[in-house]
């Protein structure tokens, strides 16, 4: 018995330009891993290795030579599962942590029936939803206000707004109107900066921030700026999430040192960047013990990427909002049983779409 694996690029196209202060994106280019064992050909799990440009460390040209490398090891070396598992944990997809993620979700999908059944839990059964909060895309000032008018319409109680484009009076002045419609009691209001502020600049934004009753900010300074952001973090009005200084810490020691000396109020958890659901198990387990919060969130994959991190955060009993609204981003995503009810994520008794065509 061994294992085959086949690459299927797709090109996701964005419903619009996908703003942040790094700049926009109007398409995503995803590969989907599908894995099958020769004993068993019917049977197939399948994963997602969605790099991020400008983020992820595998989002380079090298990737697709990686992909070519790997498939052929796989299948013309009688890999088994088992040392496919070896193979994830160990340091040899040390810098391909999305490459890492998609692998390692089409191994557990093969694993239990390639039902896209990642995890068997309430969630997965379709018994029991997820809280997310609406994520308000960088825009001018009406794209944003149109976005916030439909998110509060559909029923979210937490709002997410990527801030650091606009004038930041403007952006203000949107929190502003927000708050004259929905106190803190009502909505949560979280905001991320995606490090567009400067140390300089940053604790005097985050006291008119925090104005507004702010949740939370993610990655107020752009990371590599530790002293800065532990200073930040010691005195900040509003709580603050460490988001991008995440990755590419991968060593257990330099994860216990990051945490220790920045002491963050939350930390912000992405498979496709951290390197995985274990890799994500590990920094849960730092973050709790240190009383520092958490919650996931996806980094623009399509429904099957998001499907796997929903199946794996739902292992945990989380009561915050989790960043898990992004499966209605693309005009070309994979149809999926993922729906969103009242800002709840659920997996419901729907059908999944075949993969596209390579």
């Amino acid at each position: 018995m061994s294992l085959q694996l086949s690459i299927t690029p797709h090109l996701l196209q964005f419903k619009f330009d996908a703003r942040t202060s790094r700049g926009a994106m109007a398409t995503h280019r995803v590969y989907y891993l599908t894995l099958f064992d020769t004993a068993n050909p019917g049977i197939a799990g399948v994963g997602e290795c969605a790099p991020l440009p400008g983020l992820s460390l595998d989002a380079t040209p090298d990737l697709e030579p990686k992909l070519k490398v790997l498939q052929e090891w796989i299948n013309h070396s009688e890999v088994s599962a088992d040392l496919l598992q070896d193979y994830l944990v160990s340091d040899a997809l040390r810098e391909w942590p999305a490459l890492r993620f998609g692998l390692e979700t089409a191994l557990l999908d093969l694993k239990n029936g390639g039902r896209k059944r990642i995890y068997d839990n309430a969630f997965s059964r379709g018994k029991q939803g997820i809280p997310i909060n609406g994520l308000v895309w960088m825009g001018n000032k009406a794209f944003m206000q149109e976005q916030i008018h439909q998110k509060l319409t559909q029923g979210y109680t937490c709002l997410k707004l990527k801030i650091g484009s606009l004038d930041f009076a403007t952006e203000l002045e949107i929190l502003k109107q927000i708050r004259e419609v929905a106190s803190a009691v009502d909505l949560t209001i979280r905001v991320d900066a995606n490090g567009a502020f400067s140390p300089e600049e940053a604790f005097r934004k985050l006291e008119r921030l925090a104005r507004y009753d702010i949740h939370s900010i993610e990655q107020p300074i752009r990371q590599g700026q530790l002293e800065q952001m532990q200073q930040l973090c010691a005195y900040t009005p509003i709580p603050i999430a460490l988001d991008e200084e995440l990755i590419g810490v991968q060593d257990a020691e330099q994860q216990v040192a990051l945490l220790d000396f920045v002491k963050p109020q939350y930390i912000i958890l992405k498979p496709t960047l951290v390197g995985g659901m274990q890799a994500s198990a590990a920094w849960i387990d730092l973050a709790e013990t240190r009383k520092i919060g958490w919650w996931m969130t996806s980094a623009l994959e399509s429904n099957i990427g998001l499907n796997a991190i929903s199946q794996f955060t739902a292992n945990y009993p989380v009561s915050l909002p989790q960043g898990l609204g992004t499966g209605q981003l693309y005009h070309n995503n994979i149809e999926s049983p993922l729906q969103i009810q009242a800002g709840t994520l659920w997996h419901t008794a729907g059908e999944w779409a075949s993969l596209p065509q390579g």
